[in-house]
């Protein structure tokens, strides 16, 4: 019998289900794993932004994930929105007491609407405190200037340059994110001690891509172990993410800036 890989996510909540929690969940289920969750803040949002955050304590988010590591063997693990430094510290504090064989972090401190889902506090928390932890990291480009201290990257080159200053503060691997660069394609780099490889792939004429973000990184913690290396596994999840996108105005979610198409390979 084919091993079920059990998956965990940690992150907030989108009740219209296009990012979060709700987007990790169908993403670990349309690549063919189990999900399981520990919620970092109950957000109020939907196509339009971010109407209301309500925080949960580190103490519970703790808690949460006593429960499920305590019970579950984990095989992968995605780690999203956060919140404030309390809640990176307790997160990294169960990392440490249960490891996970791969910890992908996605660096969440801004959503797509433009609203702040991270205290400033807590990105210097997060540099220093989990990144050491992470397996592979997957900032956009203002994330990765927010945790380096530094002006977003401009190019390629800066991109890569950026990446290994990452690598340095203890993570195992970068994908430094290129959607925010101008031009036709968007690019991403792969960045370990091993390698610096280039992604590309045609940009979407689609005004729906709430949620990529979160779904890339979810899709790397289904993928990963199913593939050899971080490579193959970006590659794979990239290219599910691409049909994601070219199929994501076949759904008619809200009146902002709709979801892609988690399910498109089954519907």
């Amino acid at each position: 019998m084919k091993r079920c890989h059990n998956l965990l996510s940690i992150a907030g909540t989108d009740p219209s289900g296009g990012a979060g929690i709700q987007a990790d969940l169908k993403t670990f289920s349309a690549l063919g794993a189990y999900g399981t969750t520990v919620i970092t803040a109950l957000v109020a949002q939907n196509t339009r932004g971010v109407q209301s955050i309500y925080p949960i304590s580190a103490d519970f988010v703790a808690a949460q994930l006593d429960s499920v590591l305590g019970d579950v063997r984990i095989d992968s693990a995605k780690i999203g929105m956060l919140g404030d430094a309390a809640i990176v510290r307790a997160v990294a504090e169960k990392l440490r007491q249960y490891p996970i064989p791969y910890v992908v972090l996605d660096t969440v401190m801004v959503a797509k609407s433009g609203d702040f889902l991270l205290a400033p506090d807590a990105v210097s928390a997060m540099r220093d405190v989990l990144l050491p932890l992470a397996s592979i990291i997957t900032p956009n480009l203002p994330e990765a200037a927010a945790l380096l201290g530094c002006r977003a990257a401009a190019n390629e080159e800066d991109m890569r340059a950026q990446g290994r200053a990452l690598l340095d503060h203890g993570c195992q691997a970068v994908v430094m994110k290129g959607g925010h660069l101008h031009g036709g394609s968007s690019p991403d780099w792969l960045i370990t001690a091993a390698e610096e490889r280039r992604f590309d792939a045609p940009r979407v004429n689609t005004r729906h891509t709430h949620g990529t973000g979160c779904t890339l990184s979810s899709a790397l913690a289904a993928l990963r172990p199913l593939h050899d290396d971080w490579a193959q596994t970006l590659a794979a999840a990239k290219d599910w993410l691409q049909q994601a996108l070219l199929h994501a105005d076949d759904l008619q979610v809200g009146h902002g800036i709709g979801p892609v198409h988690h399910f498109h390979q089954w519907w």
